[in-house]
């Protein structure tokens, strides 16, 4: 599978900053001790590279899904996108607030962002090929 590297990079890269901004608009709706996101001091670096590398990860998988799928356009792409968010983000998130008592605005913080983030990943990926 051959996959277009400057649109896996810039999928990448949107991803984390849509994250950066999610959290710093939306982070102290959470009902958990806030992290680096929300008390507005720097993440440590290993967690910036750490968090790039999960971006990376994403958009790639992203990428083969959509070329696997023949994704062309936008309108395409954003289906991708959404059936990937309910079947995988929004599912364990769900799980996560059930089974394990995660506070249900935590999950919907983590749920929207997911849902942005995906959204994006697979626009840029799914149609600048």
């Amino acid at each position: 599978m051959e996959f277009n590297y400057a649109a896996l990079a810039a999928a990448t890269v949107a991803s984390f900053v849509i994250s950066m901004v999610w959290y710093a608009v939306f982070g102290g709706q959470r009902s958990e001790p806030p992290g680096d996101a929300t008390t507005g001091s720097r993440p440590q670096p290993w967690k910036i590279l750490l968090e790039l590398v999960r971006s990376l990860v994403v958009a790639t998988v992203l990428a083969g899904l959509a070329a696997g799928q023949g994704v062309t356009t936008w309108t395409e792409a954003l289906l991708l996108g959404a059936v990937a968010w309910i079947g995988f983000p929004l599912v364990l998130l769900v799980g996560s607030v059930i089974w394990e008592g995660v506070p249900w605005r935590s999950a919907a913080v983590h749920a929207g962002d997911w849902l942005v983030k995906l959204l994006v990943i697979t626009v840029i990926v799914g149609v600048w090929r």
